[in-house]
């Protein structure tokens, strides 16, 4: 059976950098190339008119550049980006947004076929995304949606009154898969779209929401001390008053949270 082709679209300013990288992509099957755009305008226009899956996104252009039109997208279904950049200095902020990779100019072949089989595997992977997306979609459709958590449709074999939460996270990171026992985590904090999971020896990087973390955890376990944070109660020590009706949390590694007064209901069992 012949390989589902991967729909995408060339962005760069530089006319000779499109043809060079249009040439050097032909040699995959299953790429098909559906346009290629010169600015930031034209890009942000063109993925939303032929929802690639696949984007090669260069850093530098004038006026909207690679960032800009990621953050322009950042509340619809972005397509899976890779940046390119004669700049090595931009890799860590392009890991920082929603890019699956990141390419250095002039655009080495081994590498771009490394990267190639990175995004055949990330596509494997969002098979049932992309179900659960159908689903959700559907649900939004009815006029009076059912009562009962998305997260459960999209997760149980069977929907129960119990709800099921997560006993450990997929953690992936170039091409490798960390398992991450919730029981480990000490705090998590909110930075953009991406979660810390702090554990004794690491951090690990989540690309989730801050609302979705809290329907993942079990509350009776993990509390929203912060906008931005929650903490595993069994790893508090112990709890002081700060100025403005605030609590300074200290965890048994040592390390020193900030409670809001507006989650204060969350520590009640300590207070």
């Amino acid at each position: 059976m012949q390989n589902k082709k991967i729909r995408t679209l060339l962005v760069d300013d530089e006319p000779l950098a499109l043809k060079g990288l249009n040439l050097r992509l032909n040699s995959f099957e299953d790429i098909e190339i559906v346009g290629t755009a010169s600015n930031g305008r034209e890009a942000i226009k063109k993925i939303r008119a032929e929802k690639p899956d696949l984007v090669f996104l260069d850093i530098q252009m004038p006026g909207l550049d690679g960032f800009d039109v990621v953050k322009a997208l950042a509340n619809e279904q972005l397509p899976i980006i890779i940046f390119a950049t004669a700049f090595d200095k931009y890799a860590i902020q392009a890991f920082e947004t929603h890019a699956s990779d990141y390419l250095l100019k002039p655009i080495d072949e081994e590498r771009l076929e490394k990267t190639i089989i990175k995004v055949r595997e990330q596509i494997a992977e969002h098979i049932a995304i992309e179900q659960n997306a159908r689903l959700i979609d559907l649900i939004r459709s009815l006029d009076s949606p059912p009562e009962i958590e998305l997260s459960e449709i999209l997760t149980a074999d069977d929907i129960s009154n119990k709800k099921q939460f997560e006993s450990h996270f997929n953690i992936k990171d170039r091409g490798e898969i960390t398992l991450v026992d919730v029981n480990t985590i000490e705090w998590i904090d909110a930075a953009g779209d991406y979660m810390c999971l702090h554990t004794s020896d690491k951090t690990h990087i989540l690309r989730e929401t801050m609302k979705n973390m809290d329907k993942r955890l079990d509350p009776e376990i993990f509390k929203r001390i912060h906008r931005s944070t929650i903490v595993n109660i069994n790893m508090i020590e112990k709890l002081q008053h700060a100025p403005g009706g605030k609590y300074i949390i200290t965890l048994k590694n040592g390390s020193e949270l900030q409670a809001s007064r507006n989650y204060r209901e969350a520590l009640s069992q300590f207070l």
